[in-house]
C-alpha cells in the first residue's frame, strides 16, 4: 500500500527554518541536499525526520517546478512511497496526472523521485525507495541517524 513519507517546504532561509523545526518538535537532521554555492543545483537545504516522515527544507534556486516563482515560500510538494514505480506511473498518467520529471538512466544508482502534477497542479513525488530518515513501507518508524546540525 502506498505510504506518505515526504513533504518538501520551500523557504528562503533553510538554515533558520530547519533549526526552528528541530527546536520546536525535536526533529533530527538526517541529511543535506544540494549546495548553496552551486548555481546549477535545483535546490539546497536540509532533510529532517521524526522517524516516519522526511521533511525537506529547501531553497529552490533555478527550477520553478510550481510556476509560482523561485521566491515562493510554503509547502512545495509531497512524496509517496510505492511498491511498483512503473505500474504506479502508468496508473497516474491514465488518471490524467502528467509526469514531468523522470530519472535519467545514467543515474540509476542514485536516489530519485519521479515527479507528477495532480488534477489541480499540485506537485507530488513517487518513489520505490524511502527518503532519508523516512520509515519503509512496512515499518511504523525508522531509526533516526542524525547528521551534523545546521550551521
Amino acid at each position: 500500500m502506498p505510504k506518505l513519507r515526504h513533504i518538501a517546504l520551500a523557504t528562503q532561509d533553510p538554515v533558520k527554518t530547519a533549526e526552528f523545526y528541530k527546536q520546536a518538535f525535536g526533529f533530527k537532521e538526517v541529511g543535506r541536499a544540494g549546495n548553496p554555492n552551486n548555481p546549477k543545483a535545483i535546490a539546497w537545504g536540509f532533510y529532517l525526520s521524526d522517524g516516519t516522515l522526511n521533511l525537506a527544507v529547501l531553497k529552490f534556486q533555478n527550477v520553478d517546478q510550481l510556476g509560482r516563482g523561485l521566491d515562493y515560500v510554503g509547502i512545495h510538494h509531497f512524496g509517496v512511497l510505492v511498491d511498483d514505480l512503473d505500474g504506479t506511473a502508468k496508473k497516474l498518467e491514465a488518471l490524467g496526472a502528467p509526469c514531468f520529471m523522470k530519472q535519467d538512466a545514467n543515474t540509476a544508482n542514485a536516489f530519485y523521485e519521479t515527479k507528477f502534477r495532480g488534477p489541480d497542479g499540485v506537485v507530488f513525488d513517487v518513489s520505490e525507495h524511502p527518503w532519508v530518515g523516512a520509515a519503509p513501507a512496512g515499518a511504523a518508524e525508522a531509526e533516526i541517524k542524525e547528521t551534523e546540525p545546521a550551521a
